[in-house]
């Protein structure tokens, strides 16, 4: 399997400093304000969500190519929580997905995505954390 590789970079104090995030392509800055309040940049959580999102995307094109379906579209959006439990923790996850696939019905649809959100190595990374899928096949 392959490894990947991200970094960030931290200067300053937690409220007045600032950073920046790097994986891949994307560089992006982020801050005290950006992460816990409402202000300009990235923060954590959103890499998390991207990375989750993208992970059960692909992991649920896989299960339905395991049953010989193609998918002509997977579009999931994630909403990550970040709570309290003794100092800041992610709290929950909840995944958005709307996929357009020919050959399927609902209930076959909705066994592939419990199974998707089961079994997505980023879903396996937060065992523990509240993770809810509401997924619609679209026609």
């Amino acid at each position: 399997m392959a490894t990947r590789t991200a970094s960030a970079l931290w200067n300053g104090t937690l409220k007045e400093g600032k950073g920046t995030m790097k994986y891949g392509a994307y560089e992006g800055a982020y801050s005290f304000v950006s992460r816990f309040e409402t202000g300009a940049g990235t923060n954590p959580e959103e890499l998390v969500g991207a990375a989750h999102a993208g992970c059960y995307s692909m992991f649920l094109a896989a299960l339905l190519s395991k049953e010989g379906l193609t998918p002509d579209s997977i579009a999931t959006t994630a909403s990550v929580e970040l709570g309290e439990d003794g100092g800041p923790k992610i709290t929950s996850i909840k995944l958005v997905t709307k996929a357009k696939v020919s050959g399927i019905d609902n209930d076959a649809f909705q066994k592939l995505v419990a199974t998707a959100k089961e079994k997505c190595p980023i879903s396996r990374l937060f065992a523990g954390t509240e993770i809810s899928v509401n997924a619609t096949l679209e026609g």
